[in-house]
């Protein structure tokens, strides 16, 4: 394949990634709206998943991320707190406001996933909030792509 083609490939899956994320933002929006601010983040997560779900979508919760070395022995494990359609990580916080070390959190998913962008999303704090992330550039022999 050539590589005007895999670029469009590419610019397409991230258009549909970002569908999906609107759409599962909003879900939140609604959640949050529903719900309002202060309940525990295990409550936010059930609630999101439950609609979700009722639309269709397939979620995973508290999928796990390996990492690992470069002769593929595993050093570490993560869990991402929901993984929809096999393709979009979503972390949820139930905190008074976001910190780098949230965003920080989601970039490395990201990174050992292979995926391209993720969503944060915030329920504790009065208003609610939502971060698209991107994955940032990286060297793609760091961690074993599609390991999920």
């Amino acid at each position: 394949m050539n590589a005007h083609v895999e670029q469009g490939e590419r610019e397409r899956e991230i258009e549909e990634l970002k569908t999906l994320a609107a759409e599962v933002g909003q879900v939140a929006y609604d959640v949050h709206h529903y719900f309002g601010n202060g309940l525990l983040e295990r409550v936010y997560e059930s609630a999101l998943t439950h609609r979700l779900e009722k639309m269709g979508h397939f979620v995973e919760r508290q999928k796990p991320l390996n990492v690992f070395d470069e002769d593929g022995y595993c050093v570490g494990e993560y869990f991402a707190d929901m993984v929809v359609d096999g393709k979009l990580i979503v972390e949820l916080k139930a905190v008074a406001s976001l910190t780098t070390e949230h965003l920080s959190q989601v970039m490395n998913y990201l990174k050992i996933a292979n995926f391209p962008l993720g969503l944060l999303l915030n329920f504790g704090a009065f208003k609610y909030e939502r971060r698209t992330v991107y994955a940032p550039i990286r060297q793609p022999s760091i961690f074993k792509p599609n390991t999920l």
